[in-house]
């Protein structure tokens, strides 16, 4: 088997820019970017909602980072199964969202108000209703509803998701306002579990 045939490919879902690198367990990935909007010049400009219409099995890993709520909740069961689709078996999401639920309990215990700032990020101050409902700044400048946030996760609902989607396995942590997920589709590779630190489920 060449070297080529043996290079995984990553799906960057909704990634926006090459500029914002992926974790580092992608590094000998080949990283392809899905995007909605053809300014950011993706390898495929697509809604995530259509990703049961491209080649089947096609993808080793998706990589969905802050991408998911951008989606009404009926919408996340498409996303989801196109994720199915398009991996490989044995292939993985490996997604990212806000934890809505350490934001309530965030927001209450700092008796914090809807415009309050909750943290500080690289693109400015990020405002408690920024997390519910999208980035605002960004919203007010691009003028495009793509960017509204249309449902919100606990680390609960998003294993829920996947599991409903289909997906057979599904690691999932809550921290730093964020739940991350690990779903696989089938049994997962060892090395796909070794590069997370992962260990197997029963």
């Amino acid at each position: 088997m060449s070297e080529q045939e043996k290079t995984r490919r990553v799906l960057n879902v909704g990634g926006h820019s090459r500029e914002i690198a992926l974790p580092p367990q992608f590094a000998s990935f080949e990283h392809l970017m899905l995007d909605i909007d053809p300014a950011t010049s993706p390898d495929i400009c697509c809604d995530a909602r259509l990703l049961g219409t491209l080649e089947i099995g096609q993808f080793d890993a998706i990589y969905c980072s802050h991408n998911l709520e951008h989606y009404y909740r009926h919408d996340v069961r498409d996303v989801l199964s196109g994720f199915l689709h398009v991996l490989k078996e044995g292939g993985f999401v490996y997604a990212i969202v806000p934890d809505v639920m350490e934001l309530m309990t965030v927001t209450v215990q700092n008796g914090l108000d809807i415009d309050d700032v909750l943290y500080q990020s690289a693109a400015g101050p990020i405002m408690v209703q920024d997390v519910l409902y999208g980035y605002s700044v960004e919203i007010e400048r691009r003028g495009a509803d793509f960017f509204a946030h249309k449902t919100a996760f606990s680390k609960k609902s998003l294993s829920a998701a996947f599991k409903r989607a289909g997906f057979s396995i599904v690691y999932s942590k809550a921290e730093n306002l964020e739940v991350t997920s690990i779903a696989f589709k089938g049994k997962p590779d060892p090395e796909s579990l070794a590069l997370f630190q992962l260990q197997p489920q029963k």
